[in-house]
Order: structure tokens, then sequence, then C-alpha cells
């Protein structure tokens, strides 16, 4: 269909319209009180703005995955109820199970709207990162040549998140084809917004260079005439719709008791009187008493064609960082792929092109390379919506930066099945000189909150190369963490490339570097050449050891595991938080698997000083000559 390719609406439709706003208002009444919670005055302001985007914007609930439809990004995810009635009405979803089964254990209607239900692009609900996503979304359709525009709809309460500022100047950056509807009805839940936090929603948007319009937000010919002019412009557009939070029932009128509060059962019969509607309450409770969980089912992914090419194999001697080989694989990688013959890898950027490696490919894919600037909130969520739509998202940045700083963000691209390559270079002690602010030892305990995260410390440059290739070609949301120094190549006993072009790289499968039977070594990334040395000097000390290098401590090789607990000794060795590393995650297999076997866990224990890296894995006892001392110690 064509999106609001009408001149203006006529009295006919306005008036189908107005009584839709009143069927979906007693929808939104209906559902609330029956759950007996959620968000009904909110809901009921945004009302208007949700029943026009659905009945003219480009989207079609008998193909609501089609690859040309608009994306309509609801960022205050609590007006639910508003959400699911439009659907509802619009016949995306069943409205009647809406109704009955909202926030009901099992049910794919929850508090928040989610990804899982059809005409909902983004799970929200974390207010601030709806812009964001519509960015994301936005960026997919220009690098993809698709002719579809970007709403946004948000609250007033939520102007007040920095996300945003970050967002409304990425899109003016890349002047991309979005429209911002704010429904600002004044009131949040703890009072007015000027007694709140106040702000100047329109001077805000003006002044990062966005056209703004204002409108009252339940006229639906205004809603129409903005929507339809701003898709005219050539810069994004945000329209401030002047709402009434409980707009169309008296007594909830411009209350904030109801953002977050259900009617009482006297009030919900009361407001459906007013509204000139039936109560038939009594069929949804039914309806709901007699209730199964519904499976949950993400919209389908584009199918992915990537060329990874072959690896970049480097010397014994080669004088190569891990970032850099990362970056010399992503720009083949982009130049392999950026051909409009296959799936699109866009890449992302806070200001560290040239200390995470990504100049290379902004130089050979410009067009596919943006540069957000210090807004690693905002970047976060943009790869990861980019990433939804049929195209290979990588985000670079430092560790502090791309895990600890941005780590909700990630947490909401979890929950929406994002398809993020995420990697973060000056993780551990290793950064050095930069000191503990810029330390990243946590990312590990960090990221095993995120269930579908899958982590990997490659432990030199050329398994770098590796599952760089690796993360591109395969679905899902990974990690791959790495210092910032210049480290040797692993190599076998030979003295040749342990990662070769023969190696395949299987995640959650640990490497045995060296074997040994009077103890083990379980270690990753910038640590494991040091174990290998230690090895060396062990070995000519009459003790072997095994050396095991876990590049994916979050899928430990329990295989590999046994075989080293058989040594009756095991010690961990990382430049991470002792307390919540690759050290706590042995230590909780060898109880879940009954292993008897002397543990002892070699980590950073407090936060780093500003010094050399070398000098400062001796201050904490991580240098190579304290991990020999410790298993000398142990095996007396």
């Amino acid at each position: 269909m064509d999106r609001f390719s009408r001149e203006s609406l006529t009295s006919e439709e306005l008036k189908r319209l107005e009584r839709l706003g009143v069927l979906c208002r007693g929808d939104i009444l209906k559902m609330t009180t029956l759950a007996k919670q959620g968000h009904p005055g909110g809901s009921m302001s945004s009302i208007d703005i949700y029943i026009t985007l659905y009945s003219f914007a480009n989207v079609n609930p008998k193909d609501p995955y089609n690859p040309n439809r608009d994306r309509i990004v609801i960022s205050h995810g609590h007006t639910s109820p508003g959400v699911y009635s439009v659907l509802g009405r619009f016949g995306f979803v069943d409205l009647d199970k809406a109704i009955a089964h909202f926030r009901q254990a099992g049910s794919i209607f929850e508090g928040h709207i989610e990804r899982t239900v059809p005409g909902v692009e983004w799970t929200t609900g974390n207010l601030g990162q709806g812009l964001s996503a519509g960015c994301g979304f936005a960026i997919a359709g220009r690098i993809k040549g698709l002719d579809f525009h970007t709403f946004v709809v948000m609250g007033d309460g939520e102007q007040q998140k920095g996300q945003l500022s970050e967002a409304r100047r990425f899109a003016v950056k890349y002047n991309l084809p979005i429209t911002a509807i704010i429904d600002n009805n004044g009131l949040q839940i703890s009072g007015t917004n000027k007694s709140v936090m106040p702000q100047d929603i329109k001077a805000n948007y003006l002044s990062d260079g966005w056209e703004v319009l204002e409108i009252d937000g339940h006229n639906y010919q205004e809603i129409y005439q903005a929507i339809r002019y701003s898709l005219r412009k050539k810069k994004p557009v945000a329209i401030i719709a002047h709402t009434v939070m409980g707009k169309g029932v008296s007594f909830m009128e411009n209350k904030e008791v109801y953002h977050g509060k259900a009617l009482t059962m006297d009030e919900y019969k009361k407001a459906m009187v007013e509204l000139g509607l039936d109560d038939d309450l009594d069929e949804y409770k039914r309806m709901r008493d007699t209730f199964e969980p519904e499976p949950h089912k993400f919209p389908p992914n584009e199918p992915i064609d990537i060329d990874t090419g072959s690896p970049f194999i480097y010397k014994p001697g080669d004088k190569v960082d891990n970032r850099s080989a990362f970056g010399n694989a992503l720009k083949d990688l982009g130049e392999r792929n950026n051909d409009g013959k296959h799936t699109p890898i866009v890449v992302f950027d806070c200001d560290l092109a040239s200390s995470v490696k990504t100049d290379g490919f902004s130089k050979v894919c410009p067009s596919y390379f943006f540069q957000v600037g210090i807004q690693e909130h905002n970047a976060a969520t943009i790869a990861g919506a980019v990433s939804t739509q049929g195209v290979i998202s990588f985000f670079a940045d430092f560790g502090v930066f791309g895990v600890d700083e941005t780590y909700n963000q990630h947490r909401l691209n979890s929950i929406n099945n994002t398809n993020l390559k995420l990697i973060t270079t000056h993780c551990g002690l290793d950064v050095g000189s930069d000191g503990k602010t810029h330390q990243c030892i946590d990312y590990v305990g960090v990221m095993r909150n995120l269930f579908d995260f899958k982590v990997i410390v490659p432990a030199d440059p050329n398994q770098t190369d590796i599952v760089t290739r690796y993360v591109a070609k395969t679905e899902g949301n990974f990690l791959i963490a790495m210092g910032r120094s210049v480290i040797p190549i692993i190599t076998d006993e030979a003295g040749n490339p342990f990662y070769n072009a023969n190696y395949k790289f299987e995640y959650g499968k640990a490497d045995l570097l060296r074997d040994g039977k009077d103890g083990a070594i379980i270690t990753m990334g910038t640590m494991v050449y040091r174990a290998i040395r230690a090895w060396e000097i062990l070995r000519s000390k009459g003790i072997s050891v095994k050396v095991i290098n876990v590049s994916c401590p979050l899928a430990l090789d329990r295989l590999m595991l046994r075989e080293a607990c058989g040594t009756g000794l095991l010690v961990t060795y990382e430049d991470h938080n002792v307390n919540t590393g690759l050290g706590s995650i042995v230590a909780s297999a060898i109880g879940e698997e009954g292993l008897k076997v002397k543990l002892i866990k070699l980590g950073v224990t407090s936060y780093g000083a500003s010094g050399e890296s070398e000098e400062l894995f001796k201050m904490y006892g991580l240098d190579t000559e304290s991990l020999v001392k410790v298993i000398e110690k142990a095996k007396r």
C-alpha cells in the first residue's frame, strides 16, 4: 500500500478512526483491569497516534515481515495495552487473546511489547533506546536499497534520557528517513515532567538539526497531515503530539496515578458506561482461567551468505597484536562481501577506529562504515537493531565501553535475539598504563549474565583472524575480547603456528597446546603464551603440565576439563577478575562434574595500577615466573 498517500482524511475516515479510538480505549481498560496491572494512562494518550500509523503506514497484517514494510518502533514499551489493541483491531494478532491473556505467564502479550508479537519491530521497555533502534532500521534500509520509512513513537518523559540525544545527532548526521512522534502528555510516574525534570523537548530537537512540528495528538487529521508532511522532507522530523493522559475517560484524564495503575472494578464499570461500550469482562475471565502457555517465536531471520575467504596466517617472529589481526580480517571480509552479491557487512565505531583497527575497513568500504562518535549506548543499540535486518553488524570498542558501559543495551539486544558481532580490545591488565579506568577485567563475569551471548578470547593473531571470520558467518550474538599488546604467535612444539590454515575453530572446544601429567594450566587470551613459557621452564625442572587454551570460557570443554583434572592439579590463569572470570567457571564445572582435584585460581584481585603491562603482571603475581613458583609449590 502507499503510505499516507491521500491529501487529507475524509469525514467518513475520521469517523471510523474516532470509533476505533473508543473501541481501543475499551480494550486497554479491559486488559489492564483483568490483569489488575499495566499502564492504561499512557496507552490512552498514545492510542490515536498508533491508530493513525497502523492505518496508513506501509504495513500489512497478512505479510507482517515483508522486507519493504515500514518500521514502526514503539519506544515507550509500557504502552503495550494500546499497541496490542491496535494490532488486534488491524488483524496482526487475535484481539480476544490479547485482552484475555495480557501479562499472563506464558502469553506473548507481555507487560512491555516484544518482537515475538507480529507487528512489533523491537522489544522495548528500557526507555530511551527506541530512537537508536529506529536509526538501526533506517541504516539497514539504506544499505539494502529498500524504500521503507521508519517511525519511532516515544513518551515525553523518556526524552530525559541521554541516549536520545545521541540518537538525534546520529540521525541528522546520516540524514536518515525517520519520523519521531512524541506523546507529550506532560506527566510521568512522579508527577509532571516540569517537576520531575524540566526539559525543552522542541529546543533539543531543533538544536540537533531536526525539523519540529507541534500538533494535537488526539486530532486524527492533524496527526495524519503532520506525518504526511514529514515523509516529504529530506531530513528527520519530530512531531510533538500534545496529548492527555487517560484521554477518553473523564476521571482518568490528566491523572498521573493512572500511568501504571489499573482501574478498580467499580472504576472500570464506570469507564465502560462513559465510553458507551459493553462490559464483557466475564467472558475474558473465562478465557484467562483456561489459558495454556503458547510458543514465543521471533520473526524469521534472512539467510546469510558470507564469503569468509581464507585466514591470514602470521609467522613466528611477526610483530602483530590481536586487534590488528582482527582489523586485517575485517577489511578482507568487507572487500569480499560488500559487493551487492553477498550479505552486507557494516561496522560501527565510537571515535576509536585507529585503536580498535576498524580504520582499514573504513577506507575500503566507506559507505558501510558508521562513525558514531563518543556515543557508546547509541552505537550498541543501533548495531544490534541493524543485525536483525539481514545485515552483518560489527561494533568495535574498548572493553570498558563496549561491555561495561553498554551492558544494558546488550541485555536488550540479547532479549531482541540480535545477531551482533561485538569486538572489544584493551581488555584485561594488558591495557597497562591507561590504568584501572580502562582495564576491562570483568567482561567475562558481565557477559555470563546474558543467556545467548557467546564469548571468544583468542590466544594470538592467527586465532583472532580465524574467529573473526567464524563469527561473521555464524548466527548469534558474539563477543570477541582481546588485549592491546603485540604478542607472540602460538606454535606447536615443532615451532610451527598452532592456529594455521588447517585449524578449524569449533565453539566450545578447548585446545591442548602442550601435554603433561603433573598438572594443568587452563588459560586464555594474552596469558596463553606466558603459560607456554612456564611449561618450558617447568619441563626443565622435571615437571610436566598440560597447557590448555580455553578460548570459549562460557562454554567450557568438559571432556578436556576431566582429562585435566586427572593430573590432580589445576591452575586457572587469567588477567581478569579472579572472582568472576575463568577460574570461577572452572570451579563451578568441577563441582557439577563431581571431580576431585586441587584448584588454584590466579587472576586479578583488585583494580589495576597504571604501568607497563609486564610490570603489572609481575605486581599482581601473574607473570610467568610467578606461575612457575605457584606450580612448584603445589607439587612439593
